[in-house]
């Protein structure tokens, strides 16, 4: 048996006879049509990969900028007066940080812009699916310009802007740097903080001391303690944190989209801080570490 195909050369239709060898040969290479199908998968496990580095980059730097932003704020914009800003911008340099993204980072602890101009703060509420909460701190010299940008990103993964702060109760959250060896006295330390305002004191699982402030105290208590107990401040912030049971995360296309919108969210310069009331459910735990890196919570 032999199949006739007819091919269009340009002039004319030619008839060529094809064999069954001809046709095994044509099937093969149909059958070859796989590769691109490997192709495929290969080109989306490098946008993954691709997309988690640059969410761990984005969450690195928002790390660095949070300290630069508190070194400053503490003991001042000059690094040469302040030893531990200067190791803090070391680091951020050696991670690739942009020296301008560095220098707005200092100036913010200042209160300003990095052209000198002042700092408005202010907050967004959103909630996003599924039904989860979140609270945005902003600081920015251009108020307008910047909720109309965030708005944007809030509507391009299906948030919507409507009050949130009533799910958050608002308050200081110092760490301390401590230690976990017998020589160290977390009563000692419970004692100092207490006499210096501190409504609450822990210990995390690396045997730092975390304690809770009222937001308006935060500061001085961080620096009172820091020189009393000769420790090192690891963090200082005004915080938002849920209150209420949290909304569990099981659906994975909605966590990805969540996870989505945190990376545009640290990726604006504006943003200072991200609060939400979400935890992990049934979603791998790499999603939602991707997720809680670029929480502030």
């Amino acid at each position: 048996m032999s199949i006739h195909l007819f091919l269009f050369t340009g002039r004319s239709l030619a008839s060529r006879s094809i064999t069954p060898s001809i046709c095994a040969q044509f099937r093969r290479s149909l059958a070859s049509s796989a590769v691109l199908n490997s192709g495929h998968n290969r080109w989306s496990k490098i946008k993954h990969e691709k997309g988690a580095a640059d969410a761990k980059k984005n969450a690195q730097r928002s790390g660095f900028a949070k300290n630069l932003t508190l070194w400053s704020q503490l003991y001042g914009p000059e690094p040469g007066l302040n030893g531990r800003l200067a190791q803090v911008i070391a680091a951020a340099k050696k991670a690739g940080m942009p020296k301008a993204s560095i220098d707005i980072a200092i100036a913010r602890g200042q209160g300003k812009s990095s052209s000198g101009a002042g700092l408005e703060i202010m907050t967004l509420e959103v909630m996003i699916p599924p039904a989860v909460a979140m609270v945005i701190d902003i600081a920015t010299d251009n108020k307008q310009r910047a909720l109309q940008d965030l708005r944007g990103i809030v509507k391009k993964y299906n948030g919507t802007v409507t009050p949130t702060t009533f799910l958050f109760a608002r308050f200081g959250r110092v760490v301390l740097k401590g230690d976990k060896d017998d020589d160290f006295d977390f009563d000692e330390v419970l004692m100092e903080a207490v006499e210096a305002g501190a409504e609450d004191v822990e210990q995390d699982k690396k045997g730092n001391v975390v304690l809770h402030t009222q937001p308006n105290t935060t500061h001085q208590i961080a620096q009172d303690l820091s020189q009393k107990l000769l420790t090192e401040i690891l963090s200082c912030e005004i915080i938002w944190s849920p209150i209420g049971d949290k909304v569990k995360l099981d659906d994975q296309e909605a966590a990805t989209n969540i996870s989505a919108f945190l990376t545009a969210l640290q990726e604006y310069p504006d943003v200072q801080g991200v609060y939400a009331n979400a935890e992990r459910g049934k979603i791998t735990k790499q999603l939602w570490t991707s997720i809680e890196d670029n929480l502030d919570t």
